[in-house]
């Protein structure tokens, strides 16, 4: 593996790369560190210590959030708007016909995704200041408010922050290695992963840091086997004529990969179960008794220590697993590219015939990614709730996912890069 390392050193390019993902990350965690202005920190930290909600949202942020820094939004604004631009491409002609004009219309709608971004942040940023100034975070002269110039400064801050992170996070992507959103939250995970570590270690019984390492373990492993596993699917091309000259055929393969949509399924799936939590904290600190009532409710009934969080983050897990699987593959270009190439799989004809046989394999294959994907994903959710003492292993757990995913993902991408270089990569 070090050998690897040095030989990914070694070409300019990928060096060039990976030194360029590192130097965002620096200014991310720099930025982390400036906090917004009028802010009590220490009625900030009594605050997290009370609303687990936060927590979670917090995680995404790298501890910006429990900071208040000016990118305490983190990536949320934008993956929240993500998921509405996904979901809106399923529903409207428009844009699903603009989805299938390559790479203009890819670019369109990530251009729409932005300009989502934007109000989403907003958004964001005035329920959450509004929460903090309800409980004595927030010191603007005047009181918090849309009629308080001192408010809208702290909006347009953190609104600022979101959109500048969203802009740091497509650089990564456009000239780095891997996902830049995946990148900017596995920052954020590790920046706090010390801390938590020490937490761990300090627990009095030796039985709950052999069942966190145990835990820890298994997550690795089977993220690990569900991120190399693949289904072959042969693809025999027959001989073709281009001008004067002959193509002989050939044999090769359709890597089809056990779970297509990476870490995205994690990170939609906690951003979808804690909006509602994360709207029903801010009303629960309403004056009026019953609006209160009913989001304290709500808050208590997602809380991620209940069985109920347990069996939504699951369910949701799987559900944008197939999502986004049909969202990055799409059976009925790949058999057309396979015709107009020349390619077909032996036994099956080209055409439809190759295009149902290709989105029913990968449904057989994406079920058990998703029910692998799932499993672990609840597991230390699961430990919690029948161990109270292990009550913080559900966003431990959550944030190892993201950060193993992230890291083979990575990996395979250095692979690939080394591959084309004829040096030996990670994978043997």
């Amino acid at each position: 593996m070090f050998e690897s390392l040095l030989n990914a050193f070694r070409a300019p390019d990928i060096r060039r790369r990976i030194l360029f993902v590192l130097g965002i990350l620096v200014v991310f965690r720099a930025l982390a560190q400036v906090p917004l202005p009028g802010v009590d920190h220490a009625a900030l930290q009594a605050f997290f210590q009370r609303n687990g909600a936060f927590n979670v949202i917090d995680l995404f942020a790298g501890g910006g959030l429990s900071q208040l820094s000016i990118v305490g939004l983190a990536m949320n604004p934008y993956i929240n708007a993500s998921i509405i631009m996904q979901l809106m491409t399923g529903v409207i002609p428009s844009l699903q016909a603009l989805s299938r004009e390559g790479e203009y219309g890819r670019q369109k709608l990530n251009q729409y995704t932005r300009y989502l971004t934007v109000p989403m942040a907003l958004l964001q940023a005035f329920g959450i200041l509004s929460a903090f100034s309800s409980q004595g975070v927030l010191n603007p002269s005047g009181g918090f408010g849309l009629g308080n110039p001192a408010s809208w400064v702290q909006m347009i801050t953190l609104t600022a922050g979101a959109v500048l992170l969203m802009w740091l996070g497509e650089l990564i992507t456009e000239k780095g290695i891997g996902n830049g959103i995946s990148f900017i939250i596995f920052a954020g995970i590790v920046s706090r992963a010390p801390t938590g570590l020490l937490n761990v270690l300090s627990q009095p019984s030796p039985r709950d840091i052999l069942l966190f390492a145990v835990l820890g373990i298994v997550a690795v492993a089977v993220i690990v086997y569900i991120q190399e596993g693949q289904r072959r699917i042969p693809i025999q091309y027959a001989s073709r004529v281009r001008g004067r000259r002959m193509y002989q055929g050939g044999q090769t393969f359709l890597p089809l990969r056990v779970n297509l949509a990476g870490v995205i399924p994690i990170i939609f799936a906690i951003s979808i179960l804690q909006f509602p939590a994360q709207i029903a904290t801010y009303f629960s600190f309403s004056e009026v008794e019953g609006v209160r009532t009913v989001a304290q409710a709500i808050s208590s009934f997602l809380s991620s220590t209940t069985p109920q969080y347990a069996i939504l983050y699951f369910l949701l897990t799987v559900g944008f697993t197939y999502f986004y699987t049909a969202f990055t593959f799409k059976p009925d270009e790949t058999a057309e590219q396979l015709r107009k190439n020349g390619g077909f799989i032996p036994g099956i004809r080209p055409g439809r015939p190759t295009q149902d046989y290709l989105a029913r394999v990968v449904t057989r294959i994406t079920f058990a990614g998703a029910l692998f994907l799932g499993t672990v994903a609840v597991l230390p959710v699961t430990a919690g709730v029948l161990d109270p003492s292990l009550q913080g292993l559900a966003i431990g757990g959550t944030g190892l996912l993201i950060v193993v995913s992230v890291v083979v993902e990575t990996m395979k991408q250095i692979e690939a890069q080394l591959m084309m270089r004829n040096y030996e990569g990670f994978i043997r």
